[in-house]
């Protein structure tokens, strides 16, 4: 490998070599290198291009530089701004000049002599130097315009000043401790949805939680999908991680249903009665028949407001233009998608996403797509008015949580990027790398490796945009959250990426700027009075252990994997405070299901264990982890009356047994604990089978109990009594 084609990656962030599960050294290719590079969009086909690419980031600016958004924490006095300009200009005076969100201005000037030198660069165009300045003004949390003048020349930039920590609510201070239940949303059955658990069904759930003392529910991402698509139905492989699932509409609550006479009658009518109870009693969502229900009754209902008269339509109309206004050109831009995707696939369903499109729609500012958008007015405004009362559902349930007594509300989810074929992906090519996707390294659980198929952000992309990208998107998902929980938190600090076409094994790790991107991330947090969590599972390396727990990102500890090094489970004190504790998530087994080894004989039969594999070892092994858990529930005193630590004596998990256990984590100091409502009702089957896609049913299955028989059915407030007598006590 050249030294400067290792240089050149380096500078975009690519780690030239790390160690695997195993202990094992990998060292990117020089093939690898040139893939991710390209991938970035930096030429480095050849050793001329890496010289060229190398020549032009040395390149000596004719006046001073700032970064587009510098990150500065609260309490990290004094600050400091990197600034890059000629050498010359570094013994010039030089003025500071702020303006801050409220519309004060300060300036002062730049002490240049206690300026830190970082670099001297000597390129043909002269020489440059980097240099720390220190920035002598007091600002407030927030964003900033910063602009550094000297002998007539400019730099402009933005401040984020963000606070220490990540905010934590009044009453998870001093050792609060609360819990909640986590969710898929779509999961939920009711007597009047539609076939899919809607933004109704999850007021209802906000009400029976709310009377068992519970803090919060956790949803599955509400992340905009495909409504021409429906069947792609991950909520980890988004349209667009700012915007919202649509098919979440409960709409029988939209206003104009009520207004609307033609829409009325079209659902009343024997046919479409018998089509919503065909749906409601299927055994998984029928995603297909949904969308096509839901979608049809919309397009009556927007045809309503549009051409209705009267105060109330004004009215209604008057705040459609100010949700318009406030979303600007991110909700015009994604709604013109929505609709070239539906004008697309409407003419060729093979038409998958923008990719597919004909080629002169590629482009967001292309001429064919602003003819199209001036020829469809309305086919876009549809799309951008489906937002706005998704927004308003949404809205209404984090209020309604809140007066139901839920301390935190609801708990959103981020996920970790975004489908390449997607809104985001169009409407933001320049910041995706389009031909790389995010995965991971082999390691014991896939000795393969993953391609999860999604683009990554390329860093030095987003730092060019400010990072504003990055601050919608966490805005948006905590503006109705109480908490938000991001997925694979550790793609902050690094992302393994995959080169088109490449095997898993032959990928490497992009670094990002993680102290920027968690000092926004606690901006945010603090501005929308969101507590955050950081998904932590797997290889995490120490470093953001060591920058989460210093930001109160709380980890997120799941029983199945907190074991000691004998792998016994892990003590219930030995649970760290700032963390969400729980029994499983959605992408393993529920407790019934690990209870008797259904996801082991689930992956042998997907093929997902590999054919050498002895699958009756396996479900040996797991019935030791089980007499490990009994064990340990016996250990704290726990196991329910008449049980012993036998496990042959107790093949099925009982609701007492699984109570026992969900106790056993409320137990720990653990600042959140959450229950699984699949848990709560005993599904054996789990949300997501990783590694299947239309082999298995994911994201589809429903539970078995309706929200109107959870008070009666008992099993909740049976677990809520077990979980708050021990989350009432201190932790030992």
């Amino acid at each position: 490998m050249s030294g400067d084609l290792a240089r050149l990656a380096a500078m975009h962030g690519v780690v030239l070599e790390y160690r695997d599960n195993f202990g094992k050294p990998h060292r990117a290719s020089p093939e690898t290198l040139r893939a991710l590079l390209g991938a970035m969009g930096v030429d480095a086909t050849s050793n001329a291009a890496v010289a060229a690419a190398l020549a032009q980031s040395d390149s000596v600016p004719s006046g001073p530089r700032l970064p587009r958004l510098s990150v500065l924490r609260s309490d990290a006095k004094p600050w400091m701004l990197r600034v890059r300009l000629p050498e010359r200009l570094a013994s010039a005076p030089l003025t500071w000049l702020v303006a801050s969100e409220t519309g004060t201005e300060q300036s002062c000037a730049a002490p240049m002599a206690s300026a830190r030198r970082i670099d001297r660069v000597v390129a043909d165009g002269g020489t440059s130097v980097v240099l720390d300045v220190p920035l002598p003004i007091d600002l407030a949390e927030g964003y900033h315009e910063v602009a550094l003048l000297g002998e007539g020349k400019v730099a402009r930039g933005r401040l984020a000043v963000a606070p220490a920590r990540c905010y934590r609510p009044p009453e998870l201070r001093a050792g609060g401790r609360c819990w909640g239940v986590t969710a898929q949303l779509y999961s939920l059955r009711s007597k009047r949805n539609w076939g899919i658990g809607d933004f109704s069904d999850l007021a209802c759930l906000v009400e029976r939680l709310g009377a068992e003392g519970a803090s919060f529910v956790g949803l599955n991402p509400l992340h905009a999908l495909y409504p021409q698509a429906p069947e792609r139905a991950s909520p980890y492989s988004p349209s667009s991680r700012r915007f919202l699932n649509v098919l979440y509409l409960d709409v029988e609550a939209v206003p104009e249903f009520g207004r609307c006479t033609e829409a009325r009658a079209k659902v009343r009518s024997p046919a479409f009665q018998a089509a919503l109870a065909a749906l409601r009693e299927a055994p998984l969502v029928d995603l297909a028949g949904v969308a096509q229900a839901k979608l049809s009754v919309l397009e009556m209902l927007y045809a309503q407001m549009r051409g209705g008269s009267g105060a109330d339509t004004l009215a209604r109309s008057r705040s459609f233009e100010a949700f318009k206004a406030q979303g600007g050109e991110a909700l015009f831009r994604h709604a013109l998608s929505e609709a070239l995707q539906a004008h697309f696939s409407a003419r060729d369903a093979s038409v998958w996403g923008w990719p597919a499109w004909p080629e002169a729609y590629r482009d967001p500012s292309s001429e064919a797509v602003n003819r199209f958008a001036a020829d469809h007015p309305e086919r876009v405004d549809f799309f951008a008015w489906l937002q706005w009362q998704a927004a308003e559902q949404r809205a209404h349930v984090t209020a309604h949580a809140r007066e139901c007594g839920l301390a935190i509300g609801i708990y959103a989810d981020l996920a970790v990027s975004i489908d390449r074929g997607g809104a985001d992906a169009w409407t933001q090519q320049h910041l995706y790398a389009i031909g790389a996707s995010v995965g991971a390294p082999p390691d014991a659980f896939n000795l393969q490796g993953q391609d999860w198929g999604l683009p990554p952000l390329i860093p030095q992309r987003l730092r060019d945009a400010g990072y504003a990208p990055f601050i919608a998107m966490l805005s948006a998902n905590m503006r109705d959250a109480g908490a938000l929980r991001i997925d694979h938190a550790m793609g902050l600090l690094r992302l393994f990426w995959v080169p088109a076409g490449a095997k898993p094994a032959d990928g490497a790790y992009v670094r990002y700027p993680l102290e920027d991107l968690v000092g926004l991330v606690a901006l945010e947090s603090a501005r929308n009075r969101c507590l955050v969590i950081g998904e932590d599972l797997g290889t995490v390396p120490e470093e953001v252990r060591t920058v989460f727990a210093a930001n109160d990102i709380l980890s997120y500890r799941v029983l199945l994997f907190e074991r000691d090094g004998a792998g016994e489970f892990k003590a219930p004190a030995a649970y760290p405070e700032a963390a969400l504790a729980v029994a499983s998530t959605h992408d393993l087994p529920t407790l019934a299901g690990w209870w008797e080894g259904l996801d082991i004989r689930l992956r042998a039969a997907q093929g997902l264990l590999g054919p050498d594999v002895d699958v009756e070892a396996m479900m040996r092994t797991r019935f030791d982890d089980r007499a490990r858990l009994l064990t340990a529930l016996a250990r704290e005193g726990l196991l329910p009356v008449g049980m012993s630590a036998d496990p042959g004596l107790a093949p099925c998990l009982t609701q007492a047994l699984a109570d026992a256990i969900h106790a056993y984590l409320a137990r720990a100091p653990a600042t959140l604990v959450a229950v699984q409502l699949e848990d709560i009702l005993s599904a054996m089957q789990q949300a997501n089978l990783p590694g299947t896609t239309a082999s298995h049913p994911n994201w589809r299955r429903k539970l078995p109990l309706a929200i109107e028989a959870l008070e009666r059915d008992g099993r909740l407030r049976a677990v809520a009594t077990a979980v708050a007598r021990e989350r009432a006590s201190p932790p030992v």
